[in-house]
């Protein structure tokens, strides 16, 4: 019996070590996570203080940071430019929309009136 006591004894002892092994690396783990949500938040608040400082900034503009606010302001330029393109786009496809007709709900085939002629099925309001 004493032979099955001592692999009983060495089997709990490795099981404690496991154990607290696993403990440790949970807990490393755990401070990991912790750390990247705040560095995460770090970030998260120096993006808004820099979006204040570009909007809201009234004063001198530090030779610092100038050319990066005439990078933000000029790509503000340049997304305000593709926004009024994307509208013109969206007017014209709507435009030649109607003149061609709906598109069929059911298998696309573009018409103007109630049912489509491809498939008989109804085309909507």
């Amino acid at each position: 019996m004493g032979f099955f006591n001592d692999v009983t004894k060495k089997a709990m002892e490795a099981a404690s070590v496991a154990s607290d092994k696993a403990k440790g690396a949970a807990e490393v783990a755990k401070l990991k996570l912790d750390i990247a949500k705040e560095e995460r938040e770090i970030a998260k608040n120096c993006l808004e203080i820099g979006k204040w400082f570009v909007n809201d900034y009234e004063g001198e503009i530090p030779e610092g940071v100038k050319e990066l606010v005439d990078a933000v302001n000029a790509s503000k330029a340049k997304i305000a430019e593709l926004e009024a393109s994307k509208a013109e786009e969206n007017e014209e496809a709507e435009a030649e929309e109607a003149a061609a007709g709906k598109p069929c709900p059911i298998c696309g085939e573009v018409s103007d009136s109630k049912f489509c002629p491809h498939c008989g099925a109804p085309m909507g309001e």
